[in-house]
């Protein structure tokens, strides 16, 4: 199996752990030094750098959370002057506000190695045609495998998202051997090719990127049968920098984390507490190597373990399993993070809509859709049906203008949706039912 960074990736774990240490120490000076927010944290916990000699003693680092990004948005969590900052991207906010981070120009080529790397490890070369079908924009998913496809030498078609028989004829004519998108898409992809008659062992495609979103090996089997290609999984975010943190190698058995530029931690999500190896528990990173937007024990709400027995491939980096879940409400639809506030935030503001809504989750063929049932006030309940229809089209294009994801709108009449005392029950997940 071929290997893009066989220094840091079959590093022996003594010395990585050394690597790691000297790093982390330099990324706490930066960020002690240059960001108000961890300078605060630090201070109120009484720590400096200089604390930070083992890995026990990162417990004593504050965590990250969301709202630190929230409260500093736009630029207040940034280590470096916005003139050293060549790139912006964003991800969505549960307010509206979206989380902004930042690139200098070291990082990029830093982000285009990591990405590089997983790439290397799923099979792609330098011989290699990559079909990007991710959304360009501020989304750091197209960009991060785009660089990544160019650091390696491959040929990139930048097609970005949508139009579907577009790109099953550009997959024809230009002969992709890579395909770039989420889990999702690759089966409308598959869909469509049947649809149309196409024999898929006539296109050239030997190679899956896909994430976004999470999915299970049963897709997995499906996708890798419809499209005859090898189906790989790969791990990002963008705060901790986009694609880039994980990926697969050809073995399938979890993909391995860049320990040389991240910490992985795994804690209970409900008392904080760092747990053993091999444990089941929220995923927490810290980045050893980004210049404008550094992250110490940033919490990533994603439920995981890590494993540390080696792999066939011969990398000596940890391998994190497929995420199982999340502690907080984000779902992820399409590869889009939907919150229930976003959703409640467009309702609310609708005159008609009564404050009870659910969100109803469930898996169409191997495609997740999310239906929002709405009560409102009887008059539009018992309304003509041509008024109706035309309430429901005015709340599902509010809907996926804020969200970036297509929903169904579903009206149901009043005191129909379950009270409940305590938290309501805004979700009702029955796509593993």
């Amino acid at each position: 199996m071929a290997i893009w960074d066989v220094t840091h990736e079959c590093m022996p774990r003594e010395e990585l752990e050394q690597l790691q240490l000297e790093r982390l120490q330099a990324t706490l000076n930066r960020v002690y030094k240059n960001v108000t927010c961890y300078h605060n944290k630090f201070n109120e916990l009484g720590i400096v750098p200089e604390d930070i000699q083992s890995f026990s003693d990162l417990a004593k680092l504050p965590f990250t959370m969301k709202d630190d990004l929230r409260i500093n948005y736009p630029y207040g969590m940034f280590a470096v002057p916005l003139r050293e900052v060549v790139r912006i991207h964003s991800s969505s906010g549960t307010t509206g506000k979206p989380t902004v981070v930042g690139y200098t120009r070291n990082d990029i080529k830093t982000w285009s190695n990591l990405v590089a790397r997983f790439m290397t490890a799923a099979g792609v070369s330098h011989d290699d045609v990559v079909q990007i079908a991710f959304g360009y924009g501020m989304f750091t998913g197209a960009f991060g495998l785009h660089y990544g496809a160019e650091t390696l030498g491959a040929s990139v078609i930048p097609m970005s998202a949508g139009n579907t028989e577009k790109q099953i004829m550009i997959m024809q004519d230009y002969k992709s051997t890579v395909l770039v998108c989420t889990p999702s898409y690759a089966v409308t992809l598959a869909d469509r090719i049947e649809r149309m008659g196409i024999e898929p062992k006539c296109l050239s495609l030997k190679v899956g990127l896909f994430g976004g979103e999470p999915w299970s090996e049963a897709l997995r089997r499906e996708i890798e049968a419809r499209l005859y290609i090898s189906a790989t999984d790969n791990y990002g975010l963008s705060e901790i920098i986009g694609p880039g943190v994980a990926g697969e190698c050809g073995c399938k058995n979890g993909m391995h984390l860049f320990e040389d530029a991240f910490i992985p931690e795994i804690i209970d999500p409900d008392t904080g507490a760092v747990l053993p190896p091999g444990s089941v528990g929220e995923l927490v990173l810290t980045t050893l190597t980004k210049e404008a937007f550094p992250m110490i024990r940033y919490r990533t709400r994603d439920i995981t373990s890590l494993d540390y027995t080696p792999c066939d491939c011969g990398r000596t980096l940890v391998r994190m399993k497929k995420t199982m879940g999340r502690t907080d409400d984000m779902l992820i639809i399409k590869g889009v993070n939907v919150f229930p506030s976003q959703v409640e935030e467009v309702l609310m503001a609708i005159e008609g809509c009564e404050p009870h809504y659910q969100l109803v989750l469930e898996r169409k063929g191997a495609l997740d859709a999310l239906e929002v049932q709405i009560e409102v006030t009887e008059n539009i309940f018992f309304d003509e049906m041509k008024m109706q229809n035309a309430f429901l089209e005015k709340i599902e294009k509010r809907i996926e203008s804020v969200l970036g994801v297509g929903v169904t709108v579903r009206l149901v009449e009043p005191k129909s949706i379950q009270r409940h005392e305590g938290k309501a029950e805004r979700v009702i997940d029955n796509r593993q039912k």
